[in-house]
């Protein structure tokens, strides 16, 4: 199964003629391919799958999404279940 993860984008730049962005995961930044959403701006919210951004998205999604995520990754733990092999 893949998992497309909501991260910020704190920059913007342009990468041997592609629209690139460094994008925060709660800390962690990664680099992502942007130029599926050109309209895209420093502050917003995006979905990554596989380093590129997929579409925008509200910050109240991306909050949304993100303490959906940390609800399962806490249940999983309380059930001692390991995701690692999923």
């Amino acid at each position: 199964m893949c998992l497309g993860i909501p991260g910020k984008i704190i920059e913007i730049n342009e990468s041997i003629g592609v629209k690139m962005a460094k994008i925060d995961f709660g800390g962690v930044i990664r680099e992502a391919c942007i130029e599926a959403i050109p309209e895209a701006e420093i502050g917003d919210y995006t979905i990554i799958h596989a380093g590129f951004a997929l579409s925008i998205l509200s910050e109240a999604e991306a909050l949304d999404t993100l303490s959906l995520l940390e609800e399962i990754s806490d249940f999983n733990s309380e059930l001692n279940i390991d995701t690692s092999e999923l």
